[in-house]
């Protein structure tokens, strides 16, 4: 392992509850690229001040968690089309004391949409309203999905995410079903009041055909760890995790690693959990 010293770039993640899988995956492929750069997850008691400290200490990288993909936007100078296109930020890169925020949750859905061959024509049941449900949203929509439901208790942001990209709205899930269901909240995520709950329920469960869940630690979330007793076509957080990791770490270093060290990394990220 490189010695920690003076010339190392820095990149960090900021989270209300950090993992290791970012610290894991970027590490073990700046290890393996020989690079000498390091990564570091950090939870900002002030948010404001923590990307001024990215601007101030000339940090290169900067991925944006939950919940603040939101909240940066007033704080950066430039937004690519990634991050204007749904007002939301999971990554800002530094050029020179210029911060320009990116959106990699986008490209890391629409691959696993793509991937798993989901089909246009079914119905979507999408629980969440934030800044990831954003990205999950457009993904969909642009995948050519439109029997799409958004499920949010907060009427105002659940009724203006729907209405954004031409979906339904509904307040709870009662007992609506879809052949896919995916879940955009922090339910099931390690470490939260409700990481032991299941963000659908059974029945809601039994009736889909496809189940995704994009919180990613543990990888095996109640949604997740149901979905596959179930028999169900799980499309997981973890998966996500890496693809969108993977676009940042070439945003930041400007290097694409082949797929074998990305395979690499990923299983040294999942060792983690």
């Amino acid at each position: 392992m490189t010695m920690l010293n003076k010339d190392m770039t820095l990149c960090i993640s900021l989270s209300a509850r950090p993992s290791n899988n970012g610290t894991r995956f970027h590490n073990h492929l700046y290890e393996a690229l020989g690079l000498n750069w390091i990564y570091k997850a950090f939870a900002p008691t002030d948010l404001a001040q923590a990307i001024a400290g990215v601007r101030g200490l000339g940090i290169r990288g900067c991925a944006i968690s939950m919940p603040y993909k939101e909240d940066v936007i007033s704080l950066v100078d430039r937004m690519d089309p990634s991050a204007t296109a749904i007002d939301s930020v999971n990554t800002i890169v530094n050029e020179d004391g210029v911060l320009t925020a990116h959106n990699t949750d986008y490209s890391a859905i629409a691959q696993l949409i793509e991937r798993n061959g989901l089909d246009p024509a079914s119905s979507v049941l999408l629980r969440g309203s934030g800044g990831m449900a954003k990205a999950t949203a457009a993904a969909f929509r642009d995948a050519g999905f439109r029997d799409v439901a958004i499920v949010a208790r907060n009427e105002k942001v659940g009724r203006a995410l729907a209405e954004l990209y031409g979906f339904a709205w509904i307040p709870e899930l009662g007992g609506h079903t879809a052949h896919i269901i995916v879940n955009v909240t922090p339910i099931g995520m390690a470490g939260g009041p409700d990481e032991h709950t299941l963000s659908f329920p059974e029945p809601t469960i039994g009736s889909a055909s496809v189940v995704f869940d994009v919180v990613a630690l543990p990888a095996e979330t109640p949604l997740v760890s149901t979905g596959r007793a179930a028999g169900k076509t799980v499309i997981s957080g973890s998966e996500v995790a890496t693809l969108q990791a993977l676009e940042q770490f070439v945003l930041y270093t400007g290097i694409r690693p082949s797929d074998e060290q990305v395979r690499a990394a990923e299983e040294f990220m999942r060792a983690g959990q």
